[in-house]
């Protein structure tokens, strides 16, 4: 037996309602949902299960044959949407799988049918996302393979590196480094694109575990995205305001401080929200699996971006606080030698009329 589950992950830029959304799908008739109720570990938590979407199947035509393909989307509540492609063989032996994976190598002959799986999801979605626009070019993509059992003749390398070389034996230490094992029947290897499960059973935990990381860290990368447009767009406002004169330049900065004040906390606030969806706490397995899969997704160089530019932010804010601030006291000043020479004035007035 094997399958080849791939994935392309992409996002509406805002929360979604879910109980809404599966109201109005069940109602409609639209789509047949699926919750997310597989039984999972009593050590895995999920703070806001996805909906599960059945898709129209997909037909693919490559040089080596024609695959017949399922299509389903989650969608989750943080506002990601994840499209997988199911193709398996409950009878092919594993051995199989390499030369049906070498044909779909960086997922080859996909590209159209994610974008028509996509246009299907923006369809059903509707009202809950209204204009906002899912960008079908910005996306994370990664692939799953999985088989029963291992075939010693099966070239693990060329699986995860999608093509078929005389590998040096650096590149097959690189490549096998984050391989895990529970028992001496099942084993995970995780690559920065890809991953191998190796299991008797249907490991669909171990998928969903990998799927949660690789949707926190496309949420990593698009608010990286996010928070590097407002950057631009802030500097981009700070120079336009200082042409202006000193008191439109002022009523400028502030509202460049309420807009920045609304990006950072609403940025801070999603982030958290995304990174506390999965918790691992207490099947150590599972978690060394999480925490791979974050590790070779590269989820702390995502989140050290969006940290370094939220700083950013923080700085800008500071900035443009302490110039009004100081705007503010030489106002006062002024305000204050005007009432002294007024005083005096009227002081100097009285004097001479007496």
């Amino acid at each position: 037996m094997f399958a080849i589950r791939f994935y392309r992950v992409y996002d509406t830029g805002d929360e979604i309602d879910l109980e809404e959304l599966e109201s109005v799908l069940t109602a409609d008739g639209s789509a047949v949902l699926t919750p997310f109720t597989r039984t999972m570990p009593t050590s895995i938590w999920i703070r806001d299960p996805p909906l599960e979407v059945r898709l129209p199947p997909v037909n693919v035509a490559l040089q080596n044959g024609a695959y017949h393909l399922d299509a389903i989307a989650r969608i989750h509540q943080i506002g990601a949407v994840s499209i997988s492609f199911i193709l398996h063989d409950e009878l092919a032996d594993p051995s199989s799988l390499l030369p049906v994976a070498l044909a779909f190598a960086g997922q080859q002959g996909l590209d159209t049918p994610f974008l028509d799986a996509l246009a299907v999801v923006i369809d059903l979605l509707g009202p809950a996302i209204g204009t906002r626009p899912i960008e079908p070019e910005f996306y994370e993509d990664h692939t799953i393979y999985i088989v029963d059992r291992l075939d010693p003749a099966f070239d693990t390398v060329a699986l995860l590196a999608g093509e078929q070389i005389r590998f040096s034996q650096t590149t097959r230490d690189e490549m096998l480094k984050n391989s895990l094992s529970y028992s001496v029947d099942d084993l995970v290897i995780l690559a920065w694109d890809s991953a191998l499960l190796v299991d008797p059973e249907p490991p669909m935990d171990l998928v969903d575990v990998i799927e949660y990381a690789l949707v926190l860290v496309f949420e990593l990368r698009f608010y990286d995205r996010v928070l590097d447009r407002q950057v631009q767009r802030m500097y981009d406002d700070i120079e336009a305001a200082d042409r202006f004169s000193r008191f439109r330049r002022r009523r400028e900065y502030r509202r460049i401080l309420n807009r920045i004040m609304e990006t950072h906390a609403e940025i801070s606030e999603v982030t958290e929200v995304v990174e506390n969806q999965l918790r691992v706490t207490g099947d150590v397995f599972y978690a060394r699996v999480y925490a791979t899969a974050l590790r070779v997704l590269r989820a702390d160089l995502w989140r050290a971006s969006v940290d370094r530019r939220l700083q950013v932010v923080r700085d800008n804010y500071r900035m443009l606080s302490d110039e009004l601030n100081r705007e503010h006291a030489n106002v006062l000043e002024w305000i204050i030698i005007i009432l002294i020479a007024l005083e005096f004035a009227y002081a100097l007035w009285g004097t001479t009329r007496g």
